[in-house]
């Protein structure tokens, strides 16, 4: 194997290694132990709120390191060092989830959000040892291998999880809680071994001159004052940003909060595992799929079918009463969700000014990170409100059992708002003379 092509599937193997934590942990297996085994006896909006707020706080501490992140990853000589460190942070609470017992929600909440902040930094180092992956300059090729790459792994491990935690016997595991609690085990070892390859076969750029920490943390917030400065002169670009957060949150609380929210209305959670392995399949395809199309049909129109698409899976969500329907919508999240992450990150591209993507994206990975906190605070939060403000004073089992299913349908519509606002604000976005502003702001 050459040395372009070493480091081109040693950058893509990272995907595949940390899309177990995404896939096993973050979509699959936490939001379901976490209101059966950890939240024993809770209440079920109760708990939708913990989880909700427990990814909401999570998402805020990366949100607000992202741009110290940013900056290092952008000038410093050290990305590798500190994606391992990150990654290993989360593959070491990821392992100790293992040991968390029944009804202890709060140390499963707190391990988790520290295993979210490893694997979101982790991922900003990721990001930018992409240039250095890529073979030919071929970035958004890389980029879409990466994400159908990470579809796969992620996939194959969840599948063996999944058969661990339904035919616990034919592992030579005595229950399903205990596979359970043993498939965070694999995460761990499966994000942890693949990451390896990361650092041993990708190439790092040095600096010609190396910076201090300190330097580099106080260049790195002035070039996000500067950034931010330039941005709020390219109208486009602040425009797209900001349609960007909306649509994204939306994307992102559907895929934490999707397993969580069809417990609440009462489906088995052997159903809602196997349709997001059904997911996960549909989505490596789908992601490649969806890149061709972009480039055919246009970026712009492939994001709004992406945005029109989630709007109906959330709405035929909120209705849903069967778990046949938890199958289908599950197909339609695999065809949209990859397809509209790369898309966007391809279209901003055109907006950005030549010599400067590296600050640019920068910026637009913090809004990222920032786009997984409205979402699942919304939710968590207008399903208790809402119940409590439904039920009757002394209610009875049925009537408990009736409002926590209708809160937990008014929890999931309200996330069509964050499509609606942000198909809406993306309609005003001219790339054309976003991409002459761009030109503009370069030759300056």
């Amino acid at each position: 194997m050459g040395k372009k092509n070493k480091a081109l599937w040693g950058w893509v193997f990272y995907d595949w290694a940390n899309s177990a934590f995404a896939t096993t942990v973050i979509a699959g297996f936490f939001p379901v132990f976490f209101k059966s085994y950890w939240s024993f006896n809770a209440d079920v909006n109760l708990s939708t709120a913990r989880l909700g707020l427990g990814n909401a706080c999570a998402s805020l501490l990366v949100a607000l390191m992202a741009p110290l992140l940013g900056a290092i990853a952008d000038r410093g000589s050290a990305r590798k060092k500190l994606l391992f460190g990150f990654a290993y942070l989360g593959v070491i609470c990821t392992l100790a989830l293992f040991m968390v017992q029944k009804g202890q929600w709060r140390w499963a909440i707190l391990i988790y959000a520290i295993g979210n902040i490893g694997w979101a930094g982790a991922n900003i180092f990721y990001d930018a040892l992409l240039p250095s992956a890529a073979i030919d300059g071929r970035i958004h090729r890389t980029s879409s291998l990466g994400y159908a790459m990470g579809y796969l792994g992620g996939g194959l491990l969840f599948a063996v999880n999944v058969g661990m935690t339904l035919h616990p016997g034919l592992f030579g595991i005595p229950d399903a809680a205990t596979a359970v609690r043993l498939s965070f085990v694999t995460v761990a070892l499966w994000w942890g071994g693949f990451s390896l390859l990361t650092v041993f076969w990708v190439p790092e750029e040095k600096p010609a001159c190396p910076l201090p920490l300190g330097q580099l943390i106080r260049n790195g917030f002035r070039q996000y004052i500067e950034t931010f400065r330039q941005i709020k002169q390219l109208k486009e670009i602040s425009l797209f940003l900001l349609a960007y957060w909306f649509y994204i949150d939306g994307v992102h609380t559907i895929i934490r909060m999707a397993v969580d929210y069809g417990l609440s209305l009462g489906f088995e959670s052997t159903d809602l595992i196997l349709a997001l392995l059904i997911t996960q399949f549909v989505g490596f395809p789908a992601a490649l799929i969806f890149g061709k199309l972009g480039q055919d049909w246009g970026a712009r129109r492939s994001i709004y079918l992406g945005i029109g698409m989630y709007f109906f899976i959330t709405l035929w969500g909120s209705m849903m009463t069967v778990k046949q329907e938890f199958y289908i919508l599950a197909v339609l999240i695999g065809l949209a969700q990859g397809g509209i992450q790369a898309l966007s990150r391809s279209y901003y591209a055109r907006l950005i000014p030549v010599g400067q993507s590296a600050e640019y994206y920068g910026f637009y990975n913090m809004l990222g990170k920032f786009a997984a906190i409205l979402g699942p605070a919304l939710m968590g939060t207008t399903g208790y409100v809402t119940r409590q403000l439904l039920l009757p004073d002394s209610p009875d089992s049925r009537m408990i059992e009736t409002v926590g299913k209708l809160s937990s349908r008014i929890s999931i519509a309200s996330i069509l708002i964050f499509f609606i606002v942000g198909a809406i604000l993306f309609y005003f976005v001219d790339d054309e003379k976003g991409r002459k502003q761009a030109v503009m702001l370069a030759q300056k």
